[in-house]
């Protein structure tokens, strides 16, 4: 009896594990629209080997020689129509505008070699496009991980920044321990966002998700074609937008363009990287800081900005959460408009 039953339930797991396996590993389709084709101005080949899609707004009347670069959000963001629509009225103060799809995202081609998604990699991109377009100093706008980006560059690289405006930024990494636990002034009425990016991710997490993440970070091998994953990415992305904003109601829906591969593979470069904040200290580069009143990254990881760069502004954005643009759109102009018309040289008002 108890060996009959034995062969019964080892058979019953065999089965068992088998379905698992196959659930695990047949592709998933998530039914999504391809990605929607956006009007770039073209793609540069760097010599790193990246074919980065861009788009570029020219200066409308005197040109200011120092263009604006936006580095997005992510990493594996990419740049939405909205995105250049909002930041477009700069070029009438005289700038340049350069958006770019950083490699692994939006219209950027996918790498074969996912371990070449790296910061490292971003940050040799990043060179190498101010040196195509041509600019001695550029100013930068980093958005969340653009602003991590951001200060890899001018850690290596001060003299090419003019100036930086990080929006919702990230903590630099690598990240210190206890940022989380700085607790913020009273007088800036910070709140937190009422949808977390732990939630997102626990909504839209699956078997298959977790195996093929462990393949990528362990072996460095796509277990899942960019395709599949990648309309994963959209997913994931419809749950983090809700993280983004003080109003769930207001975020934004999530389309194609984000790219998997490049978020997991450079989070994971992130804590291997040498750490910039001896090189930053004290760099008189003009800062501005913009927290959203309700940006779902710690208080802490702003204050550590405000720190290391001595002359910076903080602005806290109302009504607004780590995406302000999205439901301030207007004061988050204005705000960048204000303090570039107060730290550069070049006026054309």
């Amino acid at each position: 009896m108890n060996r009959k039953f034995f062969r019964i339930a080892s058979v019953a797991l065999l089965l068992l594990a088998l379905a698992y396996s196959i659930y695990v590993l047949i592709p998933s389709d998530y039914g999504l629209s391809p990605l929607p084709k956006t009007k770039y101005t073209g793609h540069w080949n760097l010599p790193t080997g990246s074919r980065i899609a861009y788009t570029h707004v020219p200066a409308v009347g005197p040109r200011n020689p120092h263009p604006i670069i936006f580095l997005q959000g992510g990493p594996g963001g990419f740049i939405s129509e909205r995105t250049i629509k909002t930041l477009s009225p700069l070029s009438e103060e005289g700038y340049d505008i350069y958006f770019y799809d950083q490699i692994g995202s939006g219209q950027s081609d996918r790498l074969e070699d996912i371990t070449e998604y790296s910061a490292d990699r971003h940050q040799r991109d990043l060179e190498e496009i101010i040196r195509r377009i041509g600019a001695e100093k550029v100013i930068l706008i980093g958005q969340s991980w653009g602003a991590i980006l951001a200060t890899l560059l001018m850690s290596d690289h001060p003299g090419l920044v003019q100036t930086a405006i990080f929006t919702g930024p990230a903590p630099i990494q690598p990240m210190r321990q206890g940022l989380s636990g700085v607790i913020a002034p009273d007088s800036l009425n910070l709140q937190d966002a009422l949808y977390s990016n732990k939630e997102a991710n626990e909504q839209s997490k699956s078997a298959r998700i977790d195996l093929v993440v462990f393949w990528a970070k362990s072996f460095g091998v796509k277990l899942a074609s960019d395709e599949e994953m990648d309309g994963f990415q959209t997913v994931l992305d419809g749950e983090l937008n809700k993280a983004t904003v003080c109003d769930t109601s207001k975020a934004v829906k999530a389309v194609g363009g984000g790219g998997f591969y490049v978020q997991v593979m450079t989070m994971r470069s992130l804590s291997e990287i040498k750490d910039p904040r001896p090189k930053l200290k004290g760099l008189t580069i003009p800062i501005l800081v913009m927290k959203g009143q309700c940006d779902n990254q710690p208080w802490g990881a702003a204050k550590e900005y405000l720190e290391l760069f001595p002359n910076h502004q903080l602005k806290i954005i109302p009504g607004a959460g780590h995406s302000i643009s999205v439901e301030q759109p207007e004061v988050y102009l204005e705000t960048i408009r204000d303090f570039l018309r107060q730290t550069q040289p070049f006026n054309i008002r």
